[in-house]
């Protein structure tokens, strides 16, 4: 079966940081532009961090740019996201999904991705 599984979440203070990880089964993730996007009580799912299988280039959306860091280990078929200085803002459901090979990192628009996770839940609160 194709599929991601998110790991990684859980209750942080604010200032803190964890790292997420999305691990592939059923498919060589190398091969793919890797998202990662957080819904929000109440709130529209709204994109994250991309990085590109073309050389690896990475794309952060600007609530987040300079706080996360999107990697893969290509190794273990898995994209992490490495989350510092977490605000309450960044509360929400983080999933993992596969952008479409026609598609590029840079739109975050949800309908281009596929093979979504089932999400991991970051509560950032003190």
């Amino acid at each position: 079966q194709v599929q991601f599984v998110e790991s990684g979440g859980g209750l942080v203070q604010p200032g803190g940081s964890r790292r997420l990880s999305c691990a592939a089964s059923g498919f060589t993730l190398e091969g793919y532009s890797i998202g990662w996007f957080r819904q929000a009580p109440g709130k529209e799912r709204e994109g994250v961090s991309c990085i590109s299988r073309h050389f690896g280039g990475v794309h952060y959306t600007e609530p987040v740019k300079g706080r996360f860091t999107i990697s893969r280990d290509n190794a273990k078929n898995t994209v992490y996201l490495q989350m510092n200085n977490l605000k309450p803002e960044d509360t929400g459901v983080y999933y993992c999904a596969a952008l479409q090979a026609t598609y590029t990192c840079s739109g975050f628009v949800p309908l281009e991705y596929n093979t979504w996770g089932q999400g991991t839940q970051v509560t950032v609160s003190s």
